[in-house]
């Protein structure tokens, strides 16, 4: 049975490597290189120091998935606005494992008094942009061949969702 919960700092491993496969293997990420255990150590740690959660999914031990959200804009006008991102690992992908954490996800940032999740995904990731809009996400932006990788030009979709 997957459980919930937030992340603990010895969930960092699983999560580089759901991250990382993304980085490598997918446009869910528009990074090209994987990051280092020290770039997680520093990312969990701004996400801990920030108030902002980090949730995962977990299944007999094992991290499935996980999802968060931070800042949309470093201006304090976009304080009630969050940019959100959700990864799945590839064995638990189709397991509505991606919906549990963006449903748990959106309950936090509702108690947190978050107004608005937004979500910049790769026009190329279907199954991302059906995730978002069965959750009641509305696309509100498509930016052509704003991003690049795999020697090819990605359109950038934005969805929201008020809350």
């Amino acid at each position: 049975m997957v459980q919930l919960r937030a992340a603990t700092p010895s969930d960092l491993s699983a999560i580089a490597a759901i991250y990382n496969q993304s980085v490598l293997d997918t446009t869910a990420s528009w990074d090209y290189q994987p990051w280092t255990p020290a770039e997680h150590a520093d990312w969990y740690a701004y996400k801990v120091e920030r108030g902002f959660p980090l949730l995962v999914a977990v299944e007999d031990g094992q991290v499935l998935g996980y999802a968060s959200y931070g800042e949309f804009r470093h201006k304090v006008g976009f304080d009630s606005t969050r940019e959100h991102s959700v990864y799945v690992a590839p064995a638990a992908q189709g397991r509505g494992v991606g919906r549990d954490l963006m449903l748990a996800l959106i309950d936090q940032a509702r108690a947190n008094g978050v107004h608005v999740l937004v979500g910049g995904l790769s026009a190329d990731n279907e199954a991302s942009l059906k995730l978002h809009a069965a959750l009641g996400f509305v696309e509100v932006a498509r930016m052509p061949e704003v991003g690049r990788k795999f020697d090819r030009w990605l359109d950038l979709v934005f969805v929201q969702l008020i809350l």
